[in-house]
């Protein structure tokens, strides 16, 4: 009996080592984060370590904002997505500020991703910006914000009134802190400096979620980094005053 013991032993443990090198590893979902309107991704930096620190695999890029159209931004974007790695079984995610959901929305509306999971914008101008309407005439900010701004109006015609509802898992964070009093002069409701509280809803989002952060900071909240996980998550923001 003894002996048998003693071949059975190693037997076991060899056949316990070879069928765990067979199971693979599980993958780490992927976070994509895209940045706004005459920003860079280094304006993520704060969102992308707190990502990685929660065990997601982060790819943060910058594109030309004040450059180009918003079709070759999307066209971008879909190059970024096609870096992410290959054969993993992990969901790939979109977190964006600003301008950045839009060009999500404009890119899944022809072209959803293959493992698309969910996506959080973050103050996005879904119904467009009554302050783009009101510079509509001025050749120097369209000089300085360049042909994207240009189609971020309010009026129907608009890019973001012309993609309609969204067809994928969206919660939308956006902040009712303003640091410009005369930008909010000509915004109607509550606001964050620079999109209205309503503008950022978008028909089909999956959740909503106002905080008191500014629109050019709302990105370097801790607050929002945990509230951002939590939907990447579980598919809905924590609807309290603090986070547990």
């Amino acid at each position: 009996m003894k002996n048998k013991i003693f071949f059975i032993i190693p037997i076991i443990i060899i056949f316990s080592i070879s069928n765990t090198q067979g199971q693979s590893v599980p993958a780490k979902d992927t976070i994509i984060l895209v940045h706004g309107l005459g920003r860079t991704a280094k304006s993520m930096f704060f969102l992308k370590e707190r990502f990685e620190k929660a065990g997601y695999s982060v790819i943060a890029e910058s594109y030309p904002s004040t450059k180009k159209p918003i079709q070759e931004h999307a066209e971008w974007l879909q190059a970024v997505i096609d870096q992410a790695p290959k054969g993993r079984s992990g969901k790939v995610h979109f977190v964006s500020h600003s301008l950045g959901g839009i060009i999500i929305r404009y890119l899944f509306n022809s072209h959803k991703p293959e493992r698309l999971g969910r996506v959080v914008m973050l103050s996005p101008p879904n119904s467009g910006s009554e302050i783009v309407e009101f510079l509509e005439d001025s050749e120097l900010f369209h000089r300085l914000m360049g042909p994207s701004v240009q189609v971020l109006g309010t009026d129907d015609e608009s890019v973001p009134k012309s993609l309609g509802p969204v067809n994928f898992e969206v919660g939308i964070i956006t902040g009712d802190a303003s640091l410009n009093p005369f930008t909010s002069l000509l915004i109607p409701g509550e606001d964050d400096g620079k999109v209205s509280i309503e503008s950022a809803r978008v028909q089909g989002m999956k959740d909503f979620l106002v905080v008191h952060k500014s629109h050019t900071w709302i990105m370097d909240s801790p607050e929002v980094a945990e509230q951002i996980i939590h939907f990447i998550r579980n598919g809905e923001f924590v609807h309290k005053n603090t986070l547990h």
